[in-house]
């Protein structure tokens, strides 16, 4: 395995009296996708929250290229977000800007760029994702495939070492979803980025992942290349991959004894 570019160990978190991790350890390795999965409600999107500073750990360590996440001020964090691009399930296009406007806002937050050079880069990153010619539209003329593609060119628009995804391929149609998986890919290896990827869909992710982890009940239940996931002994993991109904992944939320539960309402 490659270098860690992020550190996690023994980082506990929690959402009022739920615990989310319970003193998880992880290693994502730099230049590589690595794909964070499991059931949902396992804190997958919780995960990439705290890696980019937004939620902080009730205990335990986590580092990006050797900066402590946690333990950054504003300032230091704001600094930091500098090297870190986000894919948002939705897009969180800016409603009020065109394509252009959505692409130099971040450019223009961080940097006093002449305008020359801010048009130069907007530009270059549309080239990037197919989309050069839509940079005068509004977030409303464009379908949800063009939004998520000019998100993405939003999110590398500062150069960053990492991105992070957020169900990147959730409610796309085949061939928008092909050019996502391909564009996720090709961006991490042309720019040299470090990716990290959420979701659920087992496919798409296992055919651009160098490296999965998959989240259970607040631990990391299993890590490994696609390839060594698919051919794992473990029962869990195969019910994950393959999507079988029935094995160790439980159905039900946790609750009382059924018959006892039932019985009380007719007391």
């Amino acid at each position: 395995m490659s270098q860690s570019f992020i550190t996690i160990r023994d980082l506990f978190f929690s959402r009022g009296k739920r615990e989310i991790f319970s003193g998880i350890s992880l290693d994502i390795p730099a230049g590589k996708v690595t794909a964070i999965m499991g059931p949902s409600g396992t804190g997958k999107t919780t995960l990439l929250r705290l890696i980019g500073g937004q939620l902080k750990p009730s205990q335990g360590t986590l580092s990006v290229e050797g900066l402590e996440i946690p333990k950054l001020n504003r300032k230091q964090l704001y600094q930091a977000r500098r090297r870190m691009g986000m894919l948002f399930q939705s897009g969180a296009l800016l409603t009020d800007l065109n394509v252009f406007e959505n692409i130099t806002f971040p450019i223009r937050e961080h940097f006093d760029f002449p305008e020359s050079m801010i048009r130069d880069i907007v530009l270059m990153k549309l080239e990037l994702v197919g989309l050069r010619g839509a940079r005068n539209l509004t977030p409303s003329e464009l379908s949800g495939g063009m939004a998520r593609r000019v998100a993405l060119a939003r999110a590398i628009a500062l150069d960053p070492l990492l991105m992070m995804y957020d169900e990147p391929f959730t409610g796309l149609d085949p061939v928008t979803l092909g050019t996502i998986v391909s564009l996720i890919k090709k961006l991490n290896q042309s720019l040299g980025l470090t990716s990290v990827v959420v979701s659920h869909d087992i496919h798409e992710t296992f055919s651009i992942a160098d490296y999965v982890c998959i989240l259970s009940e607040g631990k990391v239940a299993a890590t490994g290349t696609p390839e060594e996931l698919m051919n794992s002994n473990s029962a869990f993991v195969q019910q994950f991959v393959q999507g079988k109904p029935d094995g160790p992944m439980p159905f039900h939320y946790a609750a009382n004894d059924y018959i006892q539960d039932i019985m009380k309402g007719a007391e």
